[in-house]
């Protein structure tokens, strides 16, 4: 059954042109490298210059666990930490 997640994001002031730009990134390996995954695409609030939304799903819990251990999810995620103001704000949830 697929696994959706909603991955809320807050971005330092100063800092959404560098995110945006490693997060480009970080879609397309996740695209060009995760069959498991149906889509993961990023938005940016319309109310709130900071905040992200990224909407993700895959097609089993075995790809979502896959995609937390792939090499783009460890380096890339990492060259997004100084960009962020808190912690992500992340909900999982099954599709109906």
């Amino acid at each position: 059954m697929p696994i959706g997640v909603i991955a809320k994001l807050r971005v330092k002031e100063g800092k959404n042109r560098e995110f945006e730009a490693i997060f480009k990134q970080l879609a397309q390996a996740v695209d060009e490298n995760e069959p498991g995954n149906n889509f993961y695409e990023l938005h940016k609030s319309n109310s709130d210059p900071q905040l992200y939304i990224v909407l993700e799903q895959y097609i089993d819990e075995d790809a979502l666990a896959a995609h937390d251990e792939t090499e783009h999810i460890q380096t890339l995620g990492a060259q997004l930490v100084p960009c962020m103001a808190a912690p992500p704000d992340i909900e999982f949830m099954m599709a109906v």
